[in-house]
C-alpha cells in the first residue's frame, strides 16, 4: 500500500480553523462563538501550529486582540487572509495522505452537505491555501468527487469507517453506485477496506449523519462511540441500533473492537425549538491532548471526561463548553482540521 490516510493521532504539525465573522451566520452569537474559539486555539497553541483564517486587516487584529488576552502562544499563530462562507473547516479543509513517503493534501468537492447552503469560497479555499506559506511548499490533488472531512474516520491502517446515510446520500454524487464510491475512495485513500454504518443520527444535524458525530477511532483497536439511555428519547432506536453494528465490527484481525460507550448529553434547543446535534465524540486530537466538547450537563459531561481519559490514556483531556458551537449545528471537530508534521520544511 503506497497511499496512507493518516490517522488523527499521527503527529501533527498544526490544526487549521476559520474564525467566525459578522458576515456569516453567527452574526447573532458571535461573542459566544469568539469565546469558544480562543479557548480552542488557545489550546491548540500550546502544543503546535495553528493555521488561522480570517478575512481582512481588521478581522486579523480583532483575532489578535482577543487572543492576547488568553494564554495563547502567539508564536504558533499563523493568520492567513482568504474569503470563507462559513468555519466548518473539517468539511472543506484538505484530507492529509502520506504517497510514498510524501505528503499530499486531497481537495474535495465541497457542496455543503448536499447543498443546503452557499459553500463556493469555502470549496475554493484549499486552492488558496496552497499558493502561500506556510503550506505554498504542499502538493495539493483535486478529487472529482463531492466529500466532507467530517465524514470519514480512519485508523490509519487501512480502514474507513463512515456512514452509509452520509456517503451514499443522493445529495452528494447521485451518479455513483455504492460499488463506485467505494472505488473512489480507496483509490484516492489508499484504502483496504470500509466499514458502513446504517444506522445512527443527530436532530439538528446538517451533514446527514457525520460519523464524527456518532463513532471515532481512539487508536487502531479502539472505537468511542455515542449511545442514548433514554428509551424516551428520539434518538434512543437509531443509536441502539448504531450500538449493535459496532459492536459486530471487527478488526481485520478478527478481533473485536475495545469500546468505549459515551451517552448523549440532554437535549438542548435553540431558542425557534430546534434540537441542537450536540455529541462528545466531536473532540479533536492534537499532539498531547484531546479537547472535549463539553455541554454544561454535570451528568454526561463527566462521564464523557471519563470515558475519553480511559480511551486516550496517554492525553490530557481538554473541556472546553461548546454549547455556542452546535447555535450553528456543529462543534469542537467539525471547526477544525490537522495538518500532518511531515508539512513543517
Amino acid at each position: 500500500m503506497t497511499k496512507t490516510f493518516l490517522p488523527e493521532w499521527h503527529p501533527q504539525w498544526g490544526v487549521l480553523l476559520a474564525w467566525p465573522h459578522p458576515a456569516s451566520d453567527w452574526a447573532d452569537n458571535l461573542e459566544a462563538a469568539e469565546i469558544c474559539y480562543t479557548q480552542i486555539v488557545s489550546a491548540i497553541s500550546q502544543q503546535e501550529v495553528v493555521l488561522l483564517l480570517c478575512h481582512d486587516d481588521d478581522h486579523q487584529l480583532h483575532i489578535i486582540n482577543l487572543l492576547e488576552k488568553t494564554d495563547c502562544k502567539l508564536a504558533n499563530l499563523y493568520l492567513r487572509q482568504l474569503a470563507y462562507d462559513d468555519t466548518w473547516a473539517r468539511d472543506f479543509g484538505p484530507i492529509s495522505i502520506l504517497d510514498q513517503q510524501r505528503i499530499v493534501l486531497l481537495d474535495f468537492i465541497f457542496n455543503a452537505w448536499g447543498g443546503k447552503f452557499d459553500a463556493s469560497r469555502d470549496n475554493a479555499v484549499n486552492q488558496h491555501l496552497v499558493k502561500q506559506p506556510p503550506l505554498n511548499h504542499c502538493h495539493l490533488k483535486s478529487i472529482n468527487l463531492v466529500l466532507e472531512g467530517g465524514s470519514l474516520e480512519t485508523d490509519g491502517q487501512g480502514t474507513l469507517l463512515t456512514t452509509e446515510t452520509c456517503l451514499l446520500n443522493p445529495n452528494r454524487n447521485p451518479h455513483l453506485s455504492k460499488t463506485q464510491i467505494e472505488q473512489r475512495l480507496t483509490e484516492s485513500l489508499g484504502l483496504e477496506r470500509i466499514l458502513w454504518l446504517k444506522n445512527g443520527h443527530l436532530e439538528g444535524d446538517d451533514t446527514d449523519a457525520h460519523i464524527d458525530t456518532l463513532a471515532r477511532f481512539a487508536d487502531p483497536q479502539t472505537i468511542v462511540y455515542l449511545t442514548c439511555d433514554d428509551a424516551n428519547d428520539s434518538h434512543f432506536v437509531a443509536l441502539s441500533a448504531m450500538e449493535q453494528e459496532i459492536k459486530a465490527l471487527r478488526q481485520v484481525n478478527g478481533k473485536p473492537y475495545k469500546l468505549f460507550a459515551i451517552p448523549l448529553p440532554h437535549a438542548i434547543y435553540a431558542e425557534d425549538g430546534r434540537r441542537l446535534p450536540a455529541s462528545y465524540v466531536n473532540f479533536l486530537i492534537v499532539n498531547g491532548r484531546v479537547l472535549l466538547p463539553i455541554y454544561a450537563d454535570e451528568r454526561t459531561d463527566t462521564i464523557a471526561i471519563e470515558q475519553i481519559g480511559k480511551a486516550f490514556p496517554q492525553h490530557q483531556i481538554i473541556p472546553i463548553d461548546c454549547r455556542a458551537l452546535i447555535q450553528q449545528s456543529g462543534s469542537l471537530h467539525c471547526a477544525t482540521m490537522q495538518l500532518p508534521q511531515e508539512i513543517a520544511r
